[in-house]
């Protein structure tokens, strides 16, 4: 039984940057009811009413995880030690974005699915890149009894998908006897813990357990053996799924996780109560700062036009009359502006040459990398604003 626990609001897709301010362009902006609910059966955590993929994962989707070097450092380290420990002969990623993962194996090798044709044609003369969505018809289409992937790869893409039961009857499909399915997404014990709301948008229909996830994979003749924690995206989970047959032992490791997740009480409807009444403090306290900010008359700036920022300023009701600018160094957001708030988006170096007196940290899981670049700006004297794990004004 699906029970709501938080209401963001009204909320336009998080990835829909406005190209302009015209009457048209602005009547256009799509926009839903962003509600999250818990399944009580099987543990999950979703948005209560999923937008369409097709509406969200379009031509000109605009994030570029290499454009990133955290992520490239990333996933540059997660392909060498999968190599080494699975040496797969044929390697699937699911969601592939602009290659930076997948990259790393022997382009023979690989096959990529990818649906945001601008991404797709980025890798397409690289190695085999499939434009389509994840699907049953495609797993068919690609694979063969005699030819299965035995590393199946998928980061930030999973719980992107409203249909699990497709996904992974695909999954399974296409998965060696031996394979083993990777997933990457956001921790829910870390939302929870972190207090990270904005880590529900359109997008992530789902937030994963390992309580939720081992459930959902038993249906379709497959089994978690090991999750270790990462720190990409704020806090995420790396899940490892094998067949339900596979020789794969359940690891210590699985089971601390397991263990302190209960601790937590991921299981238990009582914990989201908890945490949306925490969510509705959040928002009042970062108001409260920003209104102090701008009575003393600051300039206030935002740093990285995040999905997840989208979120906070859509349910704080955050505009251009808090926020003058946000800057973003992926160079097809310049020049746009923010969805539903319609702030507008410059480039890291315009704003490098303004006065700055706080910037909100819209992309707070790029903290380090953020202060490393801005030691000008924070040598000027500039202070950032966090709202995770709770809203206050901080200095490197």
């Amino acid at each position: 039984m699906k029970k709501n626990f938080l209401n963001l609001g009204r909320q336009p897709l998080a990835n829909s940057f406005l190209p302009n301010l015209l009457k048209k362009t602005i009547k256009q902006e799509f926009f839903y009811n962003l509600r999250v609910s818990f399944n009580e059966k099987n543990y999950l955590v979703s948005v209560s009413n999923p937008v369409n993929p097709k509406l969200q994962y379009t031509d000109n989707y605009a994030h570029r995880a290499s454009e990133s070097l955290t992520m490239r450092s990333a996933f540059k380290k997660t392909a060498k030690k999968l190599k080494k420990r699975f040496n797969p002969r044929v390697v699937l990623e699911i969601g592939s974005n602009d290659g930076v993962f997948i990259k790393n194996f022997n382009k023979k090798k690989v096959i990529a699915v990818e649906p945001c044709k601008n991404l797709a044609d980025l890798t397409k003369k690289e190695f085999k890149t499939y434009p389509n969505f994840w699907n049953k018809k495609l797993a068919k289409k690609i694979f063969t009894r005699s030819k299965k992937a035995d590393l199946i790869f998928s980061a930030n893409t999973i719980s992107h998908i409203p249909n699990l039961n497709e996904t992974f009857e695909a999954i399974n499909l296409s998965l060696s006897e031996r394979g083993v399915l990777i997933i990457e997404d956001p921790s829910l014990f870390s939302v929870i813990k972190n207090n990270s709301y904005d880590q529900f948008y359109d997008e992530h229909v789902y937030l994963f357990s390992t309580l939720s996830i081992s459930k959902v994979v038993e249906e379709f003749n497959l089994r978690l053996f090991h999750a270790e924690r990462i720190e990409t995206h704020g806090g995420s989970m790396r899940y490892y799924i094998c067949k339900k047959n596979a020789s794969y032992k359940k690891t210590k490791n699985l089971t601390s996780i397991i263990k302190s997740e209960k601790n937590r009480k991921l299981h238990k409807f009582s914990t989201y109560k908890a945490f949306s009444k925490r969510v509705q403090k959040s928002k009042k306290e970062l108001l409260k700062i920003l209104k102090k900010i701008k009575k003393n008359g600051k300039k206030i700036i935002s740093y990285g036009a995040t999905y997840k920022s989208t979120t906070v300023f859509n349910y704080c009701n955050i505009n251009s009359k808090f926020v003058k600018y946000v800057t973003d160094t992926t160079l097809n957001k310049q020049g746009r502006y923010t969805p539903g708030m319609h702030i507008p988006i410059i480039s890291p170096e315009r704003g490098m040459n303004d006065t700055v007196d706080y910037a909100f940290l819209g992309a707070w899981n790029f903290k380090k990398e953020i202060f490393r670049k801005e030691k000008k700006l924070i040598k000027k004297g500039a202070r950032f604003i966090t709202h995770v794990p709770w809203p206050r004004i901080i200095r490197k």
